[in-house]
């Protein structure tokens, strides 16, 4: 069984940082891919990032220049740094892992964090 934890959301004003983390465990093989998703009242579940494991990154338009994505491939962690944060990005950010044991491939995702910016 996979577990996805993420933590660091909260309460920011327009203009703020914050830094979310994901933290995932268990029996996972080896990770193809990590992201971060979300969700906001009365829409759909959006990609906000993704990380693959060689390295490369995607980013939605709307984050672009703003958030960064990162991740400690030896701790199974992952990271997004969101700067210049705006009322539109308030939403629940979910993590995402797929990840390969042989020729099984799986995915998990975490509960969520809340993020809120408000002034």
């Amino acid at each position: 069984q996979v577990h996805v934890v993420e933590s660091g959301g909260g309460l920011v004003q327009p203009g703020g940082s914050l830094r979310l983390s994901c933290a995932a465990s268990g029996s996972i093989g080896s990770i193809a891919t990590m992201g971060w998703y979300r969700q906001a009242p009365g829409s759909q579940r959006e990609l906000v990032a993704r990380i693959f494991s060689d390295g490369t990154t995607n980013y939605a338009d709307s984050v672009k220049g703003r958030f960064t994505i990162s991740r400690d491939a030896a701790k199974n962690t992952l990271y997004l740094q969101m700067n210049s944060l705006k009322p539109e990005d308030t939403a629940v950010y979910y993590c995402s892992v797929v990840y390969r044991i042989g020729i099984t491939t799986g995915s998990a995702w975490g509960q969520g964090t809340q993020v809120t910016v408000s002034s």
